[in-house]
This record gives structure tokens, sequence and C-alpha cells, in this order.
């Protein structure tokens, strides 16, 4: 499975000219309220096999949990169901927090 720390994820973002990317939040509803990156869209890792008909198989895929561990797990359930552009967000939200975006939420 391929993993993205968060700068290089930052740069990934800001490039006007880098491919579609979708940020899959997977973890739970208070920690999404918490703290999360703008843009990425929620669904909690139980429920990925109910709506995973709802992510795009054209578009990368950037998996994202807390610490990089339940997003990983998703990364790899999305890899063996046949999607081919998924990354796993090393460190999760907290890497994010710690070197992209002081202003996301640590907890």
């Amino acid at each position: 499975m391929r993993e993205i720390q968060a700068p290089e994820l930052a740069a990934r973002l800001a490039d006007a000219q880098a491919p579609a990317t979708l940020l899959l939040d997977v973890r739970e509803e208070w920690e999404y309220q918490l703290a999360r990156i703008e843009g990425s869209v929620h669904i909690p890792m139980n429920l990925i096999p109910l709506r995973m008909s709802e992510l795009p198989d054209d578009t990368t895929i950037v998996a994202i949990c807390h610490h990089g561990m339940r997003s990983a797990q998703v990364a790899l359930f999305l890899q063996n169901a046949g999607f081919d552009d998924v990354i796993n967000l090393k460190g999760g939200i907290d890497a994010w927090s710690a070197q992209v975006d002081p202003k996301v939420a640590r907890y």
C-alpha cells in the first residue's frame, strides 16, 4: 500500500496541475467535527463497505484517520475491492496538524 507524508499531500493539494484527489476521512463523527482537512469527505470506517459506491474509481483517494492505522486498513480494503489509486496519509490528521496546519486541532 502506498503512503504519503503530510507535507507531500499539502504540496499535491496546492498544485493546480496535480491529478484530482479525494480526501477520505474515515474517523468517527466526533473526531471529524473536532479536526479535519478542509474539503475532505467523511465516511466513518465502519460504513465504508456500505458506501464505497459513492467513491470515484477514477480519482486518487487519500485515506485519513487520526494516526494512520484505521486509514491504512481502509486503503487496503479499497484496493482489494478494485480501487486502483488509494494512498494512506502516514501519521493521519495528527501529522497534518503538526507538520502542515497548526490551526487543525490535535487530540
